[in-house]
């Protein structure tokens, strides 16, 4: 095998227009978000992933669980959770059952502007992926991102 095997070449420009599907997508909802809601598209993401957590079993995530649902680093979680904690969307408080876990809730206020920005951000992504497949290499995967439904149960 060599370094332009077909099949790996092939590999590498369905991943390149996988990823150029994605920048395109995020640098719109960005836009959108920004213009109209003053978030940022981590700033909703991890809204959004908070926003779902509930006080049942297994009802929060540990910060670990967060990062990995909005694709950051800790390091780089916890300093979004503290800028949004600072505008008042966030809270946090220690786990009750142990005094080494914090729990990070969603305000009231940072419930509003995450259903403020929803629609924003559903309309800039149905936008962006009609534009996107407009582009001939990117068709087949917005087809197939449009396919996707969430398996029952599932968080989206």
């Amino acid at each position: 095998m060599t370094a332009t095997d077909r099949s790996l070449t092939a590999l590498a420009n369905g991943w390149a227009a996988l990823s150029f599907l994605h920048g395109r997508i995020e640098a719109h909802i960005e836009r959108a978000l920004q213009a109209g809601h003053g978030l940022s598209v981590r700033e909703y993401s991890l809204l959004d992933v908070l926003s779902r957590q509930h006080d049942g079993e297994g009802g929060h995530l540990q910060m670990r669980q967060v990062a990995d649902a909005v694709v950051l680093s800790q390091s780089a979680t916890t300093r979004l959770v503290t800028r949004l904690e600072d505008r008042g969307l966030l809270s946090r408080y220690l786990c009750p059952t142990d005094r080494r876990g914090i729990y990070t809730n969603v305000t009231e206020d940072g419930l509003r502007l995450l259903e403020e920005a929803r629609p924003t951000n559903d309309a800039a992504l149905r936008e962006a992926l009609r534009e996107a497949a407009l582009n001939p290499e990117l068709a087949p995967l917005v087809e197939a991102v449009e396919a996707v439904s969430p398996a029952p149960g599932a968080a989206v």
